[in-house]
């Protein structure tokens, strides 16, 4: 079960002009609670202004650098991304949550494959740790980098992707898409959709010589792309995406058709061994916010079925997701749920936290 440690920045390197990169010391007695595999992230706590904050980023180092960062883009009225850009300094102790998160595919020395990711803006930060940590363990591997920004000053991590492609030469390139500044090529100006990432592979990395397909970025991308690849053939299960989070947004809430004639379920969920139960009204709270009010610690960051931090398995009964941006179709065929998202169905519900 992941749980909160105080960590010490111990680095803070501006990336662009409203991103920086934020590294944490970890003393030995917690090293193996931050072991990460590429693609993870972590979720930051702390007090703004009086009230609690949480909020989920991706990690960005390699798994095997031995350190454990990431990286933070202030946004518009972004509490916590405006907080981290203006006053994250070394020295600054943060809650961290250990490392969560499905968004990798496991990898393995001996193979020889082609991947291929598509990021736009912050969403490079989980394809930059999938993308150092796929070359390093996989020698016999290549990987292409579709890069979508506004312009050549918001590229983060541009000399770093350099120094990946100088070391990788012939396994590693990247491609830089931008929107407000135009290129010689048109094929590279605008933004990344479905039908300009079919003509980026069209002309660089034929889709049918492709086995893995990364995305992050903003939902509209990632679902015109995805539907583009699915309708000229391309499995669905070699297709892994991730939206970049940015503020909070309220759980959506719809009305379902339950399957009992009572006022409520009775909801049990396991956290960390302890089992607690409660009645939960149908139709009302998600069963993460219940949880919340008889005082369970759960897991959370984000509340809008993006970042995955309260992912937890129904072990009994049936329940209604609303939303679901972070779990891929398996997980949800094997039960798993964002409880954020999350109201039951039946009499009795068991939600299980621990198998998350």
């Amino acid at each position: 079960m992941a749980k909160f440690h105080s960590l010490t920045v111990s680095d803070v390197h501006k990336e662009t002009d409203d991103s920086v990169a934020v590294t944490f010391a970890v003393p030995d007695s917690l090293k193996d609670d931050y072991q990460f595999t590429q693609g993870q992230h972590l979720t930051l706590k702390t007090i703004i202004n009086g009230e609690e904050c949480r909020r989920s980023y991706s990690i960005c180092a390699g798994a095997d650098e031995g350190v454990l960062r990431v990286a933070i883009k202030a946004i518009p009225e972004g509490v916590f991304s405006g907080y981290a850009n203006n006053n994250l300094a070394v020295g600054t102790a943060i809650d961290v949550m250990t490392p969560m998160g499905h968004f990798f595919t496991e990898l393995n020395p001996d193979s020889t494959k082609t991947y291929v990711g598509f990021a736009a803006g912050s969403g490079i930060t989980p394809l930059l740790s999938i993308i150092k940590t796929t070359l390093a363990r996989e020698p016999k591997s290549r990987f292409h980098l579709f890069y979508g920004n506004k312009s050549v000053s918001s590229i983060m991590f541009r000399e770093e992707l350099e120094d990946i492609k100088n070391r990788y030469m012939t396994r590693f390139s990247v491609t830089h898409i931008l929107s407000r500044e135009y290129q010689e090529t048109e094929l590279f100006f605008g933004r990344i959709d479905g039908e300009k990432a079919k003509k980026l592979l069209s002309a660089l990395c034929p889709l049918d010589t492709v086995d893995d397909v990364f995305l992050c970025g903003p939902q509209n991308m990632i679902e015109d792309v995805v539907k583009t690849f699915e309708a000229d053939g391309f499995s669905k299960d070699h297709l892994h995406y991730e939206l970049f989070y940015t503020d909070a947004a309220p759980a959506v809430q719809r009305i379902v058709k339950v399957e009992s004639v009572k006022n409520a379920s009775r909801v049990s969920i396991i956290l960390n061994g302890v089992q607690t139960e409660f009645d939960l009204p149908f139709n009302t709270d998600t069963i993460l916010d219940a949880a919340q009010k008889q005082g369970a610690d759960v897991p959370f960051a984000c509340k809008s079925g993006v970042c995955c931090t309260c992912r937890a398995k129904v072990k009994e009964g049936k329940v209604d997701m609303a939303v679901n941006y972070a779990l891929e179709p398996h997980e949800v065929d094997e039960g798993f749920v964002l409880t954020c998202q999350t109201r039951p169905l039946t009499d009795r519900v068991v939600i299980d936290y621990d198998q998350a």
